[in-house]
């Protein structure tokens, strides 16, 4: 195997981001949210050395106009994307910039403001979020910090035509990443409240500046998707913290096959904390606008005023949930989900099998690391290609791989781990090799705020039976209503010590949270006893899979 051939030697990389709300430029109230636009469609524009992707010179040249979108020297000040207009409503100017803050009595807003490139992230708007972060962290006045985006966008992809080829544009594809992991990284240790509105199409660049938040907006407007794999790339951002991390497989799921999640399923999968309808977001930002304290219960709070309501059913019926779940779990499929299983087939034959591979041992490895390694881990100057032949050419048929499903035999471990795993990279690129370094020492195993914001895993239910959620342990229930009653009466608070530079705890507790009611908590914890649990003559067991757990003897 030709190990030049599988990597990127120049590129470069755009992110998108956003979440749909819309904030006059001259005004402290929040417009009505009439228009979903993106917070995170990624577009990666790399150019690669592979023999059995070359683009026709047309493709070439434009991947090539693509690829330094993300350097500091080809930005410039301006964009022609700040004007907005809402045909609905009144006309909205918003300045001039890519990306603004805004000042909404005691909360401190940031705007996305490029609709017609699907707001997609920038190294010149990274470089001003990363200091305007750090200020407000320390600001006196700032009770809570927003991430939403200016409404207006059309969905149009646009290529700027300030490009640098060869090793230079390899250097500075890098350089992005390196930049928007640090800003990741930022916003997941923050001492101060985040709340990221994910009012619309949420991928690639955009999960990286919500997912790590405390506090994640979902909405009906709401599209995630981590769909790397398609074009031969690999879920980032923090990704191989956050998917090993949710119940059970879903995340491994998630990662390998790109499967959209829309509206309150967002929700459901964890990926969300709170599910809000759009309509309510003005009234939630004028709400947060009026916070005295920057206490994080008090910002949950507020949250919670503005969730809509669910029920059982939409719990055990949502698209991954019930059999389809199991599923994933025990990797195979019954009857009743052998058409799911049949369509999964079908997807996953026509992802990168390298790419899928990566992105398996990727999350394995990342779910024993802490939030700062699994950034360090992500940080890799090797890329997979086929971008071209879907974000270009925007072909609906598979692309032809290097390793086919049929060869997917030859990746072995040691292949994998050799290629996309070591410090070794391609003598031609000009790049040397160097340790991520983030911004601050901080990190942690577990979110500390998830049992605050969130609602509990499959883990956190499996401890609980086993009377191992506290820290000093507790007698194991009895029956489910046992459980049940135990998370009504602990789950909801917040534990500032699971973060730092030294001596992090592997697992949260759950203990603390002094019955805080939480929407969803009822229906989350019942449908995982119904599934997992079986309960006879007073004793409960555990009848699926056994979570993977970072502390199974504490």
């Amino acid at each position: 195997m030709n190990r030049v051939a599988r990597r990127v030697c120049d590129g470069l990389v755009s992110r998108a981001t956003s979440s749909s709300n819309s904030f006059g430029a001259n005004s402290l109230v929040p417009l009505p949210l009439t228009t979903a636009t993106s917070i995170g469609r990624r577009t990666l524009f790399l150019s690669f050395q592979r023999p059995d992707l070359q683009a026709d010179p047309s493709i070439a040249n434009t991947l090539s106009d693509a690829r330094t979108m993300a350097t500091a020297a080809s930005l410039k000040a301006g964009s022609s994307d700040s004007k907005q207009s809402n045909p609905g409503g009144p006309q909205t100017r918003l300045p001039n910039t890519d990306v603004f803050s805004r000042k909404l009595q005691s909360a401190r807003v940031f705007v996305l403001n490029r609709p017609k490139a699907l707001n997609s992230l920038t190294l010149q708007m990274v470089y001003q979020m990363l200091p305007q972060l750090q200020v407000w962290e320390t600001a006196d006045l700032c009770k809570v910090i927003v991430l939403t985006s200016g409404e207006g966008s059309n969905g149009v992809l646009r290529w700027r035509d300030d490009a640098q080829e060869g090793p230079e544009g390899f250097v500075n594809a890098l350089k992005f990443f390196e930049e928007e992991y640090r800003l990741n990284h930022l916003i997941g240790t923050l001492t101060k409240p985040f709340v990221a509105i994910m009012n619309g199409i949420t991928m690639g660049g955009g999960v990286g500046l919500s997912v790590h938040a405390p506090f994640r907006v979902a909405t009906e407007n709401t599209v995630f998707a981590m769909p790397e794999t398609a074009i031969g790339l690999f879920p980032d951002v923090g990704g191989s913290f956050f998917l090993p991390r949710l119940d059970g497989e879903l995340g491994t799921y998630l990662g390998i096959t790109g499967k959209q999640l829309k509206g309150e399923e967002v929700f459901f999968a964890g990926i969300g904390t709170h599910y809000i309808p759009s309509a309510r977001l003005p009234m939630l930002m004028n709400r947060l606008a009026e916070l005295e304290t920057s206490e994080i219960e008090a910002v949950n709070m507020v949250l919670e005023e503005f969730v809509a309501e669910t029920s059982i059913s939409k719990w055990r019926n949502w698209s991954l949930g019930g059999k389809v779940l199991e599923a994933i779990q025990k990797y195979y499929a019954t009857t009743e989900v052998s058409k799911w299983a049949g369509a999964t087939l079908e997807t996953m034959k026509t992802m990168s099998p390298t790419s899928m591979k990566v992105t398996l041992e990727q999350l394995r490895r990342g779910r024993k690391k802490n939030f700062a390694e699994c950034f360090q881990q992500e940080f890799s100057p090797y890329f997979i290609g086929g971008v071209a032949h879907k974000l270009i050419n925007k072909s609906k048929e598979p692309p032809t791989w290097s390793i086919s499903w049929e060869e997917m035999s030859k990746l072995t471990p040691e292949v994998i781990d050799a290629l996309y795993f070591s410090n070794e990279v391609p003598g031609e690129s000009g790049y040397t090799p160097h340790r991520l370094e983030l911004g601050r020492a901080w990190s942690y195993f577990d979110y500390p705020h998830r049992p605050l914001s969130g609602l509990p895993t499959e883990l956190d239910v499996y401890r609980a039976v086993q009377g191992r959620a506290r820290k000093l342990g507790s007698a194991e229930p009895k029956t489910k209503q046992e459980v049940l009653e135990f998370f009504l009466l602990n789950w909801g608070g917040y534990d500032a010590s699971m973060m730092g530079p030294y001596n992090l705890r592997p697992r949260i507790t759950i203990e603390g949270g002094f019955g805080r009611g939480k929407v969803g908590l009822v229906e989350k914890v019942t449908t995982i006893l119904e599934s997992r649990c079986d309960e006879q003559q007073g004793k409960l067991s555990w009848t699926g899979p056994l979570p993977y757990d970072p502390a199974p003897t504490v």
